[in-house]
């Protein structure tokens, strides 16, 4: 090996990472990168890169030592450390665009890109540490500081080496700033900046506001796109609040930029091993280890009636020997409480011992061993395992599931692993793990577990996720149960979700660890896993949760594409149609479909096509294609009918009552939709039977029939409400403002319309909004107020621009022509009419003979304005738009 770096060729081109497939040929590229350097020494390879780390103000405990590096040039790795490689490539050719090749490649083929977008928020601190201790005089600086920010919208930051106490720090700080009434709302976050394992890299910051606009109020529709745009949505959000932000474990300022209030009233609260100076603004806070005299109150507090033995410095030798590190000192306490009969002489003894023979170099590390030795078997098994989960905490059946063992064996470990400061119980009933006992136990398992035994206990708790999900699914949805893949029971313990409340509140908290699931297993040999996890949440997801949706799916999508399961490819790309859909993005839904399509016609598969078609066709009504909705609805059906699915078959006899009315069909409409009811209602399919009760009650609004109309409305109503579906409600709530326009009660019609509206801005529905804003300006014109009619059309024609929805543009051109025509401008009301028809024509809706009609009456009134009344008309009601408010939610 060659101690310098030799001359480059300049005239030969460095490897291309872009073409590598798996993560051996990346090393075989870097192994290349390093031949065409010069062939330096890992030795000269180790020093520059740690120059360069330095620098850039890394401390000492994370530099690198020549053999982790040498290490990344090992073939057969299933891991890499992603920084590491990126920075050796930077030393090897510091080209700023190669490095970003080699960094993108890198979390392509880890999974980085996918996992960074999966990260837990809260509306919470996490539970204060029982017996805090010392700090007094940085908890005294820290809570000046942040009075100060709390009126200025500043930022805090507390920096400080792995195990310090940071977190702890900052939650103490946090809870007296709610106690004081400083704060009203917290947001807190970890933000994975130095998480040991690649399944948990750095939380995206975009993915951090996505679950933080949600905590404020946003759904996942309503939340923008684009990284700049959800940091202003953001801070809108937060103006006039008094919220702290407590972003924990951050990696560098560039995670942490987007996700800083900068709003008054609302202080940020940042930890992180680094001293992130590049935020000059914020408030620095260095944070050591203890004092040897916080040591000494620490440790005598935590022994309590420990004897002290024949050495009354006993205890300043243990606080010594743990080099004053908090996270240390606290688990040898939690060692030495668990060792009666022993005096604080003994320990440490052993201590002094232990270093002498094993020549262990830190605190923490002895600390590691001693609480680890000391253990029960199955209590450093239980350790070992749990380090291995993918997600950011878990409970005690996951728990027993990783280990195979039964839940009160369980219970009692993890009891005694947070005794000794092992784990955390940050929330009651849910365990997380610091990141350097993650680091320690992981290491342990790879030296202790065979590879098949870990493989083993990963695929328990895989099969626990999904078992268990399967049955909460079923539990809230048990009319779509034969869609779902049929998943067998757990071989270990799992909750009681028998009942919707419970089945719901264990989705809702175990969401953040599926998604983790989901992208472990598409990447590290459990495809099959991710495909039916995939299928089994899709409806629960399809509900409110689109971004974890197109995550889910998207890593089904991953895993069948390098399965080679084409079935699985399809199914994912008719889950991803579907939430595109509900995203208003309709094009590239329709492309997922088509393409979901293609592949089940070439598997032969008529039940997935079926639903596929009905799918296509629903997004098609929405794009204003009615003649292909009809010709994919009618094909779904005859496929319906041929594999006896009955629940599809309503699914898609709704979405054809939906087009056919849009086509002023509506007898036929009504059809589609009494079919659709009697199904429903015969396999108990609630969902579907509101859906159509609610088509059918506007179509009757369409036909005059008013009466049964508000029955069938109110019946929908009901069934929304029992089930919680807030969208079904406000569609339905919608509609019946429809219904009191038509009966000449505006009044009733704008309270419905205005209670619609409230629902849909809460959910995201931009579709329901530009109806429920087209329906109170119709009230209103009805009412007499045409100028408020003027303002609401005008509201609902630009978001109806924004989605695409042409009807709805329609619906608000018309209106608008209503309005002018009624305030004395009939020339603004001719321009507004022209546009409409333009519309309705293009869209082939019988809406355009009404149009037609006003625009003739206009024509005439202006030619003969002069000397002459204005001939007076009712408008036609027909012109309130040709859907039913979209049965298809």
């Amino acid at each position: 090996m060659r101690s310098s770096w030799h001359s480059v060729d300049a005239s030969a081109a460095p490897p291309d990472p872009g073409s590598a497939e798996k993560l051996d040929d990346l090393v075989e590229r870097l192994r290349s990168l390093k031949v065409w350097a010069g062939d330096p020494s890992y030795e000269w390879i180790t020093g520059r890169v740690n120059s360069a780390w330095s620098a850039a103000g890394r401390l000492s405990g994370e530099l690198a030592g020549k053999s982790t590096v040498a290490d990344c040039f090992r073939l057969g790795r299933r891991r890499v450390n992603v920084d590491l490689v990126v920075a050796i490539v930077q030393t090897l050719h510091p080209n700023a665009g190669y490095v970003a090749q080699w960094r993108q490649k890198l979390r392509v083929l880890t999974g980085e890109i996918r996992a960074a977008a999966q990260v837990r928020v809260q509306d919470a601190l996490p539970r204060e540490l029982p017996g805090f201790t010392g700090r007094a005089a940085e908890l005294g600086r820290l809570w000046a500081a942040l009075q100060h920010t709390a009126v200025t919208g500043g930022a805090v930051v507390v920096s400080a080496i792995a195990g310090a106490g940071k977190t702890q720090l900052a939650v103490r700080a946090g809870h007296l700033l709610v106690r004081d009434g400083l704060v009203d709302r917290v947001l807190f976050v970890d933000l994975r900046g130095f998480h040991p394992s690649p399944a948990q890299p750095a939380a995206d910051p975009s993915a951090v506001l996505d679950g933080f606009l949600q905590l404020l109020g946003l759904s996942g529709q309503q939340i923008p796109h684009d990284l700049p745009a959800r940091s202003a949505a953001y801070r809108a959000r937060l103006a006039g609040t008094q919220t702290l932000v407590v972003l924990d474990n951050a990696a560098d300022a560039d995670q942490i930029l987007p996700l800083l209030p900068r709003t008054p009233g609302c202080p940020a609260l940042i930890t992180s091993r680094r001293a992130l100076a590049e935020l000059d603004a914020a408030t620095h806070l260095a944070v050591d280890v203890f004092a040897p005299e916080e040591s000494t109150v620490f440790l005598t507090r935590a022994t309590i009636g420990v004897p002290a033995g024949s050495d009354p410095r006993a205890v300043d030798r243990i606080a010594r020997r743990c080099g004053h590190l908090p996270l240390a000192l606290g688990l040898v306490a939690g060692h030495i409480r668990g060792t009666p009969g022993w005096t604080l002489t003994d320990h440490a003894d052993r201590l002094d011992e232990r270093h002498r023979q094993r020549r262990l170099d830190t605190g923490v590390e002895l600390a590691f061993d001693l609480s680890y030795q000391d253990l029960p078997a199955h209590g450093q098994r239980l350790l070992r395992l749990t380090a291995l989960h993918p997600g950011q905490d878990l409970d005690d059946h996951a728990a027993a599931a990783v280990t195979g063992s039964d839940l009160p064996t369980t219970q009692a470990v993890l009891s005694h692993l947070c005794r000794d400061h092992l784990l955390q119980e940050d929330t009651p009933g849910r365990y997380t793990m610091h990141d350097l006992v993650r680091t320690y136990a992981t290491g342990r398992a790879d030296d202790e577990d065979p590879p098949r035994e870990r493989h083993a206990a990963l695929t328990r708790l895989f099969d626990y996720y999904l078992a268990t999900a399967a049955t909460a699914m079923d539990t809230i949805y048990p009319a779509e149960a034969h869609r779902r893949p049929r998943i067998p029971a757990p071989a270990t313990p799992a909750p009681d979700l028998s009942e919707p409340g419970p089945a719901r509140a264990w989705l809702d908290t175990e969401r953040p660890t599926l998604v983790a699931v989901a992208a472990h297993t598409a990447t590290q040999g459990w495809p099959a896993h991710t495909t039916r996890l995939s299928a089994t949440l899709f409806p629960y997801l399809a509900t409110q949760f689109l971004t974890d949706s197109l995550a889910v799916h998207g890593h089904a999508l991953h895993a069948a594409s390098r399965a080679g399961d084409p079935t699985g490819q399809a199914r994912a790309l008719t889950s991803l149609g579907f939430a595109q859909g509900l995203l208003s993005r309709y094009g590239l839904a329709a492309e997922h479909l088509q393409q979901s399509l293609r592949l089940f016609r070439q598997a032969g598969d008529p039940t997935d096509q079926a639903r596929t078609l009905a799918s296509l066709g629903a997004v098609e009504e929405r794009l204003g294609r009615y003649q292909s909705a009809t010709e994919h609805l009618r094909q779904a059906l005859t496929l319906h009918r041929n594999v006896r699915d009955r629940t599809g078959k309503a699914f898609a006899l709704n979405c054809l009552g939906v087009v056919e009315a849009c086509l002023g069909r509506y007898r036929a409409a009504a059809d589609s939709h009494e079919q659709a009811l009697a199904l429903c209602r015969e396999e108990g399919d609630h969902t579907g039977e509101a859906g159509a009760l609610r088509g059918l009650g506007i179509v009757e609004v369409r036909l005059g029939r008013y009466q049964p109309a508000g029955d069938h409305l109110q019946q929908a109503l009901v069934l929304y409400r029992r089930f919680g579906s807030r969208l079904g409600e406000a569609r339905t709530l919608d509609c019946l403002g429809i219904l009191h326009t038509r009966l000449g009660q505006p009044a009733q019609a704008t309270e419905h319309h205005l209670r619609a509206l409230a629902v849909f801005g809460v959910t995201g529905d931009r579709d329901g909004e530009a109806w429920a804003l087209n329906g109170l300006g119709e009230a209103a014109h009805a009412a007499g107020r045409h100028a408020d009619a003027t303002s609401h059309h005008t509201t609902a024609h630009v978001i109806a621009a924004d989605t695409g929805d042409r009807d709805q543009q329609a619906r608000a051109h018309a209106g608008l022509g209503h309005a002018h025509r009624a305030l004395g401008n009939p020339a603004k009301a001719r321009h507004h009419y022209q546009h409409a028809l333009a519309l309705y024509v293009a869209l082939g809706t019988p809406a355009a003979d009404e149009v037609r009609i006003h625009l003739a009456t206009i024509d005439n009134n202006l030619s003969a304005r002069r000397g002459q009344t204005t001939v007076d008309f009712e408008e036609s009601p027909s012109c309130e738009g040709t859907g039913d408010c979209g049965v298809v939610t």
